[in-house]
């Protein structure tokens, strides 16, 4: 296994981390806790979860996996998130996701799921970094962080509270154009960056002839592309994947062992395809906002990529899309039948994509 500082905090993450929000039956106890126990057999020593993943089964599942660990005597760090803003539910959140875990403290702790700058504000106005604050001071939690899909120049508003001491966000072969700004904040601050959907949520593997373009040798799996394109960043501590049993807890375990780096020159590559064959697919820049109706017109261009790749409304697109819009963006596919095809942010749009008729399909889906 290899292992990177996360930023200044003094602790070392391995580079591969087990995401909890992917079992194949949360209900299989057994055969989750196995995973876990896999997992850390092989040098795993990040594991993040959250609340809302298969409700709170998924904390429960690794409170079990946790108690294994130290039986075991194998380390963990714990990661988990709340969404919660005011203080009593934080810390009713957190008093019940000990218990759950089965842990006296959580490692990493995140402010979960920060999507839009005035969200961000009223959380602020809640009080949540008062209360972050004096967990950390409690020793309840060990370091403060961030969980948020906000890109560019918004991430780095976000950033200059100082407080966060890690940034948990969305990175992957397909999606790192959109990404850089975001990604430079992070860099800049030298916070520790764990990297969700690594992926692209399943997308990447579950595409082998789309994604083909980033394996940089033969007999190079598809897997082995996307986490070796993401190791590439020094900077990044840890690739978070969501493991749904022991067969891909070994696939990933694998290709850390196979790791060697990615030129630079293949990267290029990497840039150029996205650029070209893969051209109309949404890049995030973020130009077609805001919108008049409050359409979250970025968010669904990003769900309609997913729906794209996934094969369309006559394979498993809709799935893709719906799964998407909720466990990525917290959003309504409904929202989409606001727009009123005004034409404003086709207008702005660097691509030239057909934006109204991407946001009517999306609302289709949802019908």
């Amino acid at each position: 296994m290899l292992y990177r500082p996360y930023g200044t905090t003094g602790k070392s993450c391995s580079v591969l981390g087990f995401g909890g929000m992917r079992f194949a039956d949360i209900d299989d106890r057994e055969a989750c806790v196995a995973a876990l126990v896999r997992a850390a057999q092989g040098g795993v020593n990040y594991f993040d979860t959250a609340p809302a993943y298969f409700g709170v089964k998924s904390e429960e599942a690794f409170g079990e996996g946790f108690r294994e660990l130290r039986r075991l005597r194998l380390p963990y760090y714990c990661s988990t998130k709340t969404f919660a803003g005011t203080e009593k539910a934080i810390r009713e959140e957190i008093e019940a996701q000990l218990k759950r875990l089965n842990v006296n403290s959580i490692d990493f702790y995140h402010v979960w799921c920060v999507l839009t700058l005035p969200a961000w504000e009223e959380r602020k106005r809640q009080g949540v970094l008062k209360v972050f604050r004096a967990l950390k001071e409690e020793g309840l939690v060990k370091h403060v962080c961030v969980s948020s899909h906000l890109l560019g120049d918004e991430i780095r508003q976000l950033l200059d509270e100082d407080l966060f001491e890690g940034v948990l966000f969305g990175y992957s072969a397909y999606n790192f154009p959109a990404r850089e700004k975001a990604f430079d904040a992070i860099r800049a601050r030298r916070l520790g960056c764990v990297v969700m959907n690594p992926l692209g949520g399943g997308l990447i593997p579950q595409n082998p002839q789309v994604f083909d373009f980033i394996r940089s040798h033969p007999g190079q799996s598809l897997v082995e592309a996307a986490l070796h394109f993401i190791w590439s960043h020094p900077e990044i501590s840890v690739a978070l994947v969501g493991f749904a049993d022991t067969r891909q807890v070994d696939e990933a375990l694998a290709a850390v062992t196979s790791f060697r780096g990615v030129d630079e020159r293949h990267v290029q590559r990497i840039r150029d395809t996205i650029g070209g064959s893969l051209a109309d697919l949404c890049t995030g820049c973020q130009y077609c906002e805001p919108c008049p109706e409050g359409v979250p017109v970025s968010k669904m261009m990003d769900t309609y990529n997913h729906f794209r790749l996934a094969g369309g409304a006559e394979a498993g697109g809709k799935a893709a899309a719906l799964d998407r819009l909720k466990w990525h963006w917290n959003v309504r596919a409904a929202l989409a039948s606001r727009c009123s095809e005004c034409g404003q942010c086709e207008r702005a749009c660097t691509q030239h994509l057909p934006i109204v008729e991407r946001l009517r399909q999306i609302a289709e889906l949802g019908a």
